[in-house]
């Protein structure tokens, strides 16, 4: 029988995403096996973050300060406003090298199954950061999942209202896929290709 404090680990390993029972117990018996000064560092780094990171209060993405860097670089096109699910969508975008314009995170996307709406993703936040005056075009780059295209439409149709350009991605990610896991050169073009 383990003992609470394995109990404890593997179970709260197992509340990473895609890390069931056995890869908890896994990655538990090695940290304490193999790697205790690891487990340590991950402790330590998991509890800095938890207290020092926040929401963007413009675009919602994680950031020590108020506002983070990509929304207070001038350098960015203001006037595009790239609508994405999580900030791991916005870092594969960022990535990608391709998009010079701002975001705004969602945290989330439509799912009436789950009980999720538009006002639990913070669309009125989206509505009242593209009405700005400056925005002059909404890409939005939700998943192109079941989920993800009906928050797309949902959002371009609130958007469309407000007179505002939107566009999609273009199909290059592939239907059923997380942006962040679409590679690189694919989200280039979806960039380039929107619609």
């Amino acid at each position: 029988m383990a003992e609470p404090a394995l109990d404890g680990l593997i179970d709260a390993l197992r509340r990473l995403p895609g890390v069931g029972l056995k890869s908890a117990q896994r990655l538990a018996f090695h940290l304490l096996q193999h790697d205790r000064e690891g487990a340590r560092r991950l402790a330590r780094a998991l509890e800095d973050a938890v207290t020092r990171m926040r929401h963007c209060e413009r675009c919602h993405t994680f950031t020590e300060g108020p506002v983070c860097a990509t929304c207070l670089d001038e350098s960015r096109d203001a006037r595009l406003l790239c609508v994405v699910e999580t900030p791991a969508d916005q870092a594969a975008l960022e990535r990608s090298g391709s998009y010079r314009g701002l975001y705004f995170v969602l945290m989330g996307r439509i799912s009436p199954i789950d009980g999720i709406g538009a006002a639990e993703i913070g669309a009125q936040a989206l509505m009242d950061r593209a009405a700005d005056g400056v925005v002059q075009e909404v890409i939005l780059a939700t998943s192109f999942t079941a989920e993800g295209e009906v928050t797309a439409h949902a959002l371009a149709q609130a958007l469309r209202a407000r007179g505002l350009e939107v566009t999609r991605l273009a199909r290059g990610v592939p239907a059923g896929s997380e942006l962040e896991h679409v590679d690189l050169g694919t989200i280039a073009h979806a960039l380039v290709d929107r619609r």
